[in-house]
């Protein structure tokens, strides 16, 4: 989130990873197989569908909200060594952890299927012991964290001026782009989030995790009672946004909060964005929940006002299963296939559509799903959404550019996953799509909606996993508004 370097990326970065692309196809060594001229060809096109259309002159208008956070980012199983925690024997579920046994079982449950959470920690001893563990431990990162705060920065270098809503520290503004605008109270000790990363492969004694991801700790003081929410919406009367982007709500998942006190918050929250004018998009961020009585508050008081979701493979059926009326769903096959997501796309867009009909709310008519493998989305035709094809093909082309760290895309630090061809559905006889090299972002019409689906060119050197969906689906909005 660099001051000033929105323009820069957005004018030259496309142009540097074609030029990558060139580069690494004439100084190829002759032994490279076929699989790295197929993944050159999909990193040119989607590089030019990217390009197809752009921001015009006006900047979009973004508000996002609420929270924020420092996030320091160490490896996790590193940190867990230098504190003595032993690997369990016993992997296991936790809503939230209050002993170290607790938190070695929480962390082998999610790290062998190498699946993204969050939990909150209880207690205060351990989650210090942890920090100030971290501090010490070399290779350690400092960044700006938070669903709010890690959308701002990607909308803001992609060319949108925004007004970002959280309680931060004095110095946090130095640190932003000058086209974000801070509404929320000041506080001297900001929260603090522990990512523990890991990459693929990684062990933790007997355990090995398949794929690279995080797991997130924290114990916060001001995001669970959303502090600025007063202040960002008096900004917001002003600010005339054409976009309302709304985050970082898991931060309310198990917190000890008094009878009736969250349902209060969510209901004036769920009131700002009600009032939010018809030519305003509403985008909600899903996360890691696990309370179903915080979900079921999501269900009723902010769901409904959300024209737009983004969510990861995690995300998607968790939401999915508390709509058809069942229990949480913790974890998730952490690869799904194509077809599976779609369905379950599918259903969740009905569902949330015959719950929350045009009279109690606004229809759904855009649902983005993110996973490592490819990006899936979901928009009504006819609605305020538009360039689809180009936005599933930056969203896929920044999942890239984030985990590697770059915002040039080397060819020889990626691969494909996907599938050379995918069934649009898990229904017998359903059609099969091929990925075509040339044309690799593939877009159909069913119903009211069209669907388009894109490749990831998953990173083979990780940089940082976290705020991962958070840029993808930012970057995904920024073109369809």
């Amino acid at each position: 989130m660099e001051r000033g370097s929105g323009f820069s990326f957005m004018k030259y970065g496309t142009a540097v990873s074609l030029a990558v692309v060139l580069l690494a196809y004439w100084f190829r060594p002759p032994g490279d197989s076929r699989l790295d001229d197929r993944l050159d060809t999909v990193l040119s096109s989607l590089l030019r569908a990217e390009s197809k259309v752009g921001i015009n002159n006006a900047r979009p208008r973004v508000a996002i909200g609420l929270g924020g956070c420092v996030d320091i980012l160490v490896d996790g199983v590193r940190l867990l060594n230098k504190i003595g925690l032993p690997p369990t024997n016993q992997p296991l579920h936790h809503d939230y952890i209050e002993n170290a046994d607790q938190l070695a079982q929480s962390f082998a449950y999610f790290f062998v299927p190498g699946a993204a959470a969050e939990r909150f920690v209880m207690n205060n001893t351990l989650f210090s012991q942890l920090v100030e563990t971290s501090r010490e431990l070399p290779g350690n990162r400092w960044s700006i964290g938070g669903n709010a705060p890690v959308m701002a920065g990607r909308m803001a270098t992609e060319g949108c001026d925004v007004l970002l809503g959280g309680s931060f520290s004095p110095d946090f503004a130095d640190v932003l782009s000058q086209h974000i605008t801070v509404a929320g109270n000041v506080v001297e000790e900001p929260d603090i989030h522990l990512i523990l990363e890991y990459p693929s492969g990684a062990t933790w004694g007997q355990y090995t995790a398949r794929r690279a991801n995080r797991y997130i700790v924290h114990s916060d003081d001001h995001n669970p009672y959303l502090a600025a929410l007063e202040d960002f919406e008096d900004k917001l009367q002003d600010f005339h946004p054409d976009l309302l982007v709304m985050g970082g709500l898991q931060m309310m998942d198990s917190f000890p909060f008094q009878q009736g006190e969250r349902k209060n918050l969510l209901s004036r929250l769920g009131n700002l964005l009600s009032s939010s004018s018809t030519r305003t998009g509403v985008h909600f961020e899903m996360a890691s929940f696990v309370d179903e009585g915080l979900m079921g508050d999501l269900l009723h008081l902010v769901l409904p006002h959300a024209d737009s979701l983004g969510m990861n493979e995690q995300e998607l059926p968790n939401l999915l299963s508390l709509l058809r009326g069942s229990n949480v769903t913790v974890l998730s096959d952490p690869n799904p296939r194509v077809a599976t997501v779609l369905d379950q796309m599918r259903e969740l867009y009905r569902l949330v559509n015959q719950r929350y009909p045009s009279a109690k709310g606004r229809p759904l008519s855009r649902l983005h799903v993110h996973t490592l493998a490819f990006q899936a989305m979901i928009v009504t035709r006819g609605s305020q959404w538009k360039n689809t094809m180009s936005a599933v093909a930056k969203a896929s082309l920044t999942a890239n550019r984030h985990v590697c760290g770059s915002p040039d895309i080397d060819p020889s630090k990626a691969r494909l996953i996907m599938d050379e061809s995918f069934s649009v559905s898990r229904q017998e006889g359903s059609q099969r799509i091929p990925l075509e090299e040339t044309r690799p972002v593939s877009c159909w019409d069913e119903d009211d909606y069209e669907i388009c689906v894109a490749p990831n060119l998953v990173c083979t050197d990780v940089y940082q996993t976290a705020g991962g969906g958070d840029n993808i689906s930012a970057a995904g909005l920024v073109l369809q508004i």
